[in-house]
C-alpha cells in the first residue's frame, strides 16, 4: 500500500506542477500580448495627433 500511496503523490505533485507551468505560460502570453497593445495603441495614437 506504501508504493500505490508514493506512486498517487508523485502523481498530484506532477500534476500540480504541470498546472503551474500552463497558468505560468499563459501569464506570460498575457503580457506580451498587453505589451504589444500598448505598443500598436502608442503608434497609433501618435499617427492621428500628427495628423490633427
Amino acid at each position: 500500500m506504501t508504493g500505490l500511496a508514493a506512486g498517487s503523490s508523485e502523481l498530484l505533485q506532477h500534476l500540480l506542477l504541470d498546472r503551474v507551468i500552463k497558468i505560468v505560460i499563459v501569464l506570460a502570453a498575457l503580457g506580451v500580448l498587453a505589451a504589444g497593445m500598448a505598443l500598436v495603441w502608442r503608434r497609433v495614437g501618435r499617427t492621428k495627433g500628427g495628423r490633427d
